[in-house]
C-alpha cells in the first residue's frame, strides 16, 4: 500500500546503484568496439552495466561519467581492466570434442609422413582448458612426441584469466568432463582455496605458452601455423572485423593447415582462404 500523496514506481522499474544513461552505454560500446573488436548490441546493455559497475565500486567512483573520464586520462592500465570486465570467458576441457578427435587423426598422419614440427595457436584461450586439451591430445596421438619440435601458443585479451590459466589449477567441477583415465594421467589432485581441485601435470603445462594478445592489433607471430583454434571468439565481431582477422590469420598458414571455429561460427561470406571440411573444421586452401 502506498502512502497518501506518493506516486508508486512501476513494478518493472529498475533501481540502479549508478545512473546509466544512453550516452554512457554508447560511449562504452564505441570504446569496446575500438579496443577489442567486440560488437555490443542493445541487448548487452545490462551486461555492460553489471560488469563495469564492479569497476566503479572497486575504484570508489560515483558515476559512469567519472569512469569514462578516468578511461580517457589513465591510459593503458585501466583500459586493460575495462576490457577484462567486458570479455566473456566460457570454456571447458574437451569442449566440442570432435575437434580434438580430428586433430588427433591429423597428427597421426603427420607422424607417419615424418613431420616433426608442430605449431598450434589457441586464440581466445580463456582460462586454459582449450590449450591444455590440445596438449593432452598431442601426447595421446604422438608416441614419438619427444622427438618433435612442438609449441602451443595460447593467447587472450583478458590478463586476469591468463594468470589463472598459467597456473593450470581447476576445481573438481571444471574437470568433470575429463574421463577417469585421462584425469589420472594428466591431472594431480590438489587442495585449492575453495576446496579439493586438480592441477595439470608439469608435462602438459610445459607444452603451453600463455601470452596476452588483442586480436585487433598486429599479430606478432610469424608462422607457419599448423592449426589455429579460434572458437567462440568471432561470434562477437561484426563481419568486417571477422574478414580482416581471418585475412591476417590466413597469412600465417600454409595450404592444408587447419582452422577450428566454434559451433555457431562460420566463414560463409567471410573468407575464401579456407575450405570447409565439416563441423566447423576448415582447411587452408
Amino acid at each position: 500500500m502506498s502512502l497518501p500523496g506518493t506516486v508508486q514506481a512501476p513494478a518493472n522499474a529498475r533501481v540502479r546503484e549508478f545512473a546509466f544513461a544512453d550516452a554512457d552505454f554508447e560511449a562504452l560500446r564505441v570504446l569496446v568496439k575500438q579496443e577489442t573488436g567486440i560488437n555490443l548490441t542493445d541487448s548487452k546493455r545490462e551486461l555492460v552495466y553489471g560488469r563495469v559497475a564492479r569497476r566503479l565500486r572497486a575504484l570508489g567512483l560515483q558515476s559512469f561519467i567519472e569512469y569514462r573520464a578516468l578511461l580517457e586520462r589513465s591510459g593503458a592500465e585501466e583500459m586493460v581492466q575495462f576490457c577484462n570486465a567486458i570479455t566473456t570467458n566460457l570454456t571447458a576441457f574437451y569442449r566440442e570434442s570432435h575437434h580434438f578427435d580430428f586433430l588427433a587423426e591429423h597428427l597421426k598422419r603427420l607422424d607417419r609422413a615424418g613431420v616433426r614440427r608442430l605449431r598450434i595457436w589457441s586464440a581466445g584461450c580463456s582460462s586454459g582448458e582449450e590449450p591444455y586439451t590440445i596438449a593432452m591430445t598431442i601426447l595421446e596421438a604422438l608416441p614419438t612426441y619427444p622427438r618433435w619440435d612442438i609449441r602451443i601458443l595460447a593467447t587472450d585479451l583478458d590478463s586476469d584469466v591468463l594468470e589463472r590459466a598459467s597456473r593450470g589449477c581447476y576445481s573438481a567441477e571444471r574437470v568433470a568432463g575429463i574421463g577417469p583415465r585421462r584425469r589420472a594421467q594428466y591431472l594431480r589432485a590438489v587442495q585449492t582455496r575453495s576446496g579439493p581441485g586438480f592441477e595439470v601435470t608439469p608435462e602438459v603445462r610445459s607444452m603451453v605458452v600463455f601470452k596476452q594478445l588483442n586480436l585487433m592489433h598486429p599479430l606478432p607471430m610469424k608462422g607457419p601455423l599448423d592449426a589455429i583454434f579460434c572458437r567462440n571468439v568471432v561470434i562477437y565481431f561484426d563481419k568486417d572485423t571477422q574478414r580482416a582477422l581471418f585475412t591476417r590469420m590466413a597469412r600465417l598458414q600454409r595450404t592444408d593447415a587447419l582452422l577450428f571455429l566454434g559451433h555457431s561460427e562460420s566463414l560463409f561470406k567471410v573468407s575464401e582462404d579456407y575450405e570447409l571440411l565439416g563441423k566447423t573444421i576448415y582447411r587452408r586452401s
